[in-house]
């Protein structure tokens, strides 16, 4: 698999976009693959690189101009996209980790109760490697300092601000991995 010819099928009219995903998506792999270290947890690092590198790809599909997406679909849709357009590439494992990623994970009474345009399917983090990079991601913004950590007090405002099981999903994420 190459990441770079898949990049290319879906930024080559915004060299911009690719230039903020990689950059982000370098950032979660790095983080993600560090807390898996620190941890000693045993994952498949190679596949935790590469689904952190294409874990935002459906944002293409996606109206944010602010970090100059230019779609047609609502942000909160790019996971499901994702999933779609790696499942066309063949990358089943990794289509899971973009639809899983979102918040600290969706279970289906987020989606109903949130009213999200979203299939109602549970989308939280299964396998240890979703689970990483999930949690790492968000860490890094795809706007202003796109390598710039956030701090954890920062991160679980967030969090809380989608509701208190988004909060506790992430709190369990940080007591697997946080330092």
């Amino acid at each position: 698999m190459n990441i770079t010819d898949i990049f290319n099928r879906y930024y080559f009219d915004n060299p911009g976009l690719l230039s903020t995903v990689t950059i982000h998506s370098e950032c979660v792999a790095r983080k993600a693959l560090g807390c898996l270290r620190s941890k000693g947890l045993e994952a498949d690092q190679e596949f935790v690189w590469e689904a952190a590198m294409l874990h935002d790809i459906g944002v293409v599909k996606c109206d944010a101009p602010g970090i100059l997406c230019f779609g047609s679909l609502p942000y909160i849709c790019h996971g499901v996209e994702g999933r779609k357009i790696l499942e066309a590439e063949g990358l089943p494992r990794h289509a899971l980790v973009c639809e899983r990623h979102t918040g600290s994970g969706l279970t289906v009474d987020d989606i109903i109760s949130q009213q999200l345009p979203l299939p109602k399917r549970d989308m939280t983090p299964v396998s240890i490697e979703e689970k990483a990079i999930c949690y790492a991601d968000k860490f890094f913004s795809k706007s202003g300092n796109l390598t710039k950590e956030k701090d954890l007090e920062k991160v679980m405002r967030q969090m809380e601000s989608f509701g208190v099981d988004s909060l506790r999903r992430f709190i369990e994420l940080h007591e697997m991995f946080g330092t």
